[in-house]
Order: C-alpha cells, then sequence, then structure tokens
C-alpha cells in the first residue's frame, strides 16, 4: 500500500475528523449507515491497483465461458428458479482478502456474487471522505478505468433504469427500512430516483406488477432487485401477492437466477493464480486436512452456517453435502499502520456493472472491509477502531 500518503493521513488524522466524516454519512440520506464506518480508507500502490483489477477481471472472464455455463446451469434450486432469465448479470462483485506472500501483498478470491452491492453508498462514502480529510489529493479515485462522478451515475442509470421512467421502477427488499443497507437504498433514490418498496407492498393484476406511489398504482417494468432468496425463506410471516417464481411482465435488474448461478457454487469451478483449492463436499478429496477449511453453505448469506473448524465427521454427516463447500484457509495480512498502534486488515469487494446492451461489464467501483481480528465481522472487531466499511483508493 501506498507508504507516503499513509504516513500523511494518519499524521493528519483527529478525532474531530473522524466525527464529521460520520456525520457526513449519517445526516446526508434520509437514513443513515447502520454500519460501523472506519477511521481510514486505504491506499492502493499502482502495482496493486493493477493485479487486483487484473484479478478481478480475469475471474468475470471465467464466468462467461461456456463450461463455466455448464457448471452454472445445475446452480439455482429448481425450487427457486425465476423464469425470463437474463442473458447476462447485471452485476458483479468479487470480494478478495489481502493476503502477505512473502514481502509483498495480493489479492486472493474470497467469494463472488452476481448480485448488486452497495453503489449508491459507496458515491456517498466517497464524497464524505474527500470532506472530511481534504489531505487526500483529489487525483485519488475509487474508480476504475477514469470513470468520474458523472459517469459512474450514468452507467448506474444504463444499467438500472435503462429506457424506463424512474417511477416505473423500484428497488425491491424485504422491510427495505429495517434492513442494515438501507442507506444505500436512500443514495440510490437520491441519485437516481429509484424509490424502495417492500415484497408485501407489491399488487399483482394477471402478469403486471404495481406499486402505490403518491396515492396511486403504478405499474413496475423494472425490479431492481435486492431481496435475498435465504431471507425471504427465514420470513413465512410475509404475505406476498405474487411469486418470484410467476411468469412477470417485469425486467429484473439483476435477474433472481444469477445470484445462483455466480456465487459459491462457482468457487470449486475458478482456478487462477488469485484462487484457492474450493471443493464440493461431497467431492472433497481423501487427501486433504478438512481442518485447513473452511466450511460454507451454498445457499445461505451474511456468513450464517459458516464452519471455522470443520472435521471429516461434520462432512460425513451433511445432509446435503453437494449444497456445501470446503475452501482452504487463508491468513489476512496486517498491512494498515493506525494512530492506535495495531496494524488493520482488510478486504476488498470489486463492483461490476453490465448494461443489458452491452457486451461486457464494466468494473466501476469497490468496497471495503477492515477489521483487526483475524477474520473480518462484527464479532472479531468488537470495541476495535480503524475497522469497519469504507473504500481503497487509488492514484489516477
Amino acid at each position: 500500500m501506498d507508504p507516503n500518503l499513509r504516513a500523511a493521513f494518519n499524521a493528519d488524522f483527529t478525532p474531530d475528523k473522524y466525527a464529521a466524516l460520520t456525520r457526513c454519512v449519517n445526516e446526508t440520506e434520509k437514513w443513515p449507515a447502520d454500519f460501523r464506518i472506519s477511521e481510514t480508507p486505504i491506499f492502493l500502490t499502482r502495482e496493486f491497483t493493477e493485479k487486483i483489477t487484473r484479478a478481478a477481471r480475469e475471474i468475470v472472464a471465467a464466468t462467461r465461458t461456456p463450461e463455466f455455463l455448464k457448471h452454472a446451469a445445475r446452480a439455482v434450486p429448481k425450487a427457486m428458479e425465476v423464469p425470463n432469465e437474463s442473458a447476462h448479470p447485471n452485476f458483479v462483485v468479487i470480494d478478495f482478502a489481502i493476503c502477505a506472500e512473502g514481502e509483498r501483498l495480493v489479492p486472493r478470491l474470497i467469494e463472488l456474487q452476481a448480485f448488486p452491492s452497495l453503489f449508491g453508498f459507496q458515491l456517498l462514502l466517497l464524497g464524505c471522505i474527500r470532506k472530511a480529510y481534504p489531505i487526500i489529493p483529489r487525483n485519488w479515485t475509487s474508480s476504475f478505468g477514469g470513470i468520474n462522478d458523472e459517469a459512474y451515475i450514468q452507467l448506474l442509470r444504463r444499467t438500472i433504469l435503462a429506457d424506463a421512467a424512474a417511477e416505473n421502477v423500484i428497488l425491491l427488499e424485504i422491510e427495505p427500512e429495517k434492513q442494515k443497507t438501507r442507506v444505500d437504498f436512500a443514495a440510490t433514490e437520491r441519485l437516481l430516483g429509484v424509490r424502495p418498496v417492500c415484497v408485501t407492498k407489491i399488487t399483482k393484476r394477471g402478469r403486471h406488477l404495481f406499486y402505490e406511489c403518491d396515492g396511486r398504482q403504478v405499474r413496475i417494468e423494472r425490479i431492481y432487485n435486492r431481496v435475498i432468496f435465504d431471507e425471504l425463506m427465514r420470513r413465512p410471516d410475509l404475505n406476498l401477492s405474487f411469486r418470484f417464481q410467476d411468469d412477470l411482465d417485469v425486467t429484473w435488474v439483476g435477474h433472481p437466477n444469477w445470484y445462483f448461478r455466480v456465487s459459491k457454487h462457482s468457487l470449486p469451478f475458478l482456478k487462477t493464480e488469485f484462487t484457492l483449492p474450493a471443493f464440493f463436499a461431497d467431492e472433497f478429496p481423501s487427501d486433504q486436512n478438512a481442518g485447513e477449511y473452511v466450511l460454507k453453505p451454498l445457499y445461505s448469506f451474511a456468513g450464517h452456517g459458516v464452519d471455522m473448524g470443520p472435521t471429516r465427521e461434520k462432512i460425513a454427516g451433511l445432509r446435503n453435502p453437494h449444497e456445501w463447500i470446503l475452501q482452504k484457509k487463508i491468513e489476512y495480512a496486517a498491512f494498515v499502520p493506525t494512530v492506535d498502534g495495531r496494524k488493520s486488515r482488510a478486504e476488498i469487494r470489486m463492483m461490476f456493472v453490465w448494461p443489458e446492451n452491452d457486451s461486457d461489464p464494466t468494473l466501476v467501483n469497490n468496497l471495503v472491509r477492515m477489521s483487526q481480528g483475524k477474520m473480518m465481522g462484527v464479532d472479531f472487531n468488537i470495541d476495535k477502531t480503524w475497522v469497519g466499511a469504507s473504500i481503497a483508493l487509488h492514484e489516477c
């Protein structure tokens, strides 16, 4: 990571500047961030920026091959398959752990998903960081390929709205006002005019869906889908007027099937210099040490069901072993010097959008999670500082 800007940033840092950052993040939109914001972005060198962008693009390229599509054909559970699948996903996000290899930092693939991430919030966060920390040069950015803020918004607009009017496009979620990511929904509404709507507030007439807007029933043409099926299945109390499996006259952005096709299910297939060994549990080789792997369920999210200490006995006891994977453990590098003395660890999410009529996806932004524990997540960072949500900046 860039040592010069890091040293300058840390020397200039004050608690008041961090307070200004959190005020900006929490008071700009109608909803605050319901997660901790890290005190600092991370500053990438040109070498690491090139390496992680290459890693992300290689993995996306691997998901576009005929061989991968054959592998992914078995990924969607039959009960969850949604009609009218798009030709390609509209979003792909790829999570890399930052690890040490000798004296160098390297990205290692942790997970990937053809599902939207915090595209609106990351632009808000970047703006707040620029205001709170003027020591960061303006030519340091989180985007890639020379995309400025306006071009970024236009790419999101082309992907999510396309040619539809904003009132005919909704952001669909389960009780959006209660989600931890609600600040992103608010930022998206401000940027694009797309309102967050709960799945229970949708009305179905024939093949058409409607929602209430300013006292009117408005037809839905496009759905910016933020509903995760795992969460939906955990909520039998919800009363929906439609099923995702219905043949509906709407365009899904992105289509729910891609959430499964490009996912943890993909990990055993993907083999690049940036990936880790991964196997379906029913195909786990007999010569491998289970204790060197993490056991993950395919169809859950946010870390639910992850087992950091699998054994052969646990693997043998799985009810549906092909719905679990084992992925080689890695160690996150402690590489971010802090004013508190301890170094923080990080993982970077590389974020692609893919408008319907574009031939290729575009890498647009990134998201960072920082930790001072051995793993990411709240449980490993209780009462810690210089941890939480952030962003990676590089010199353009």
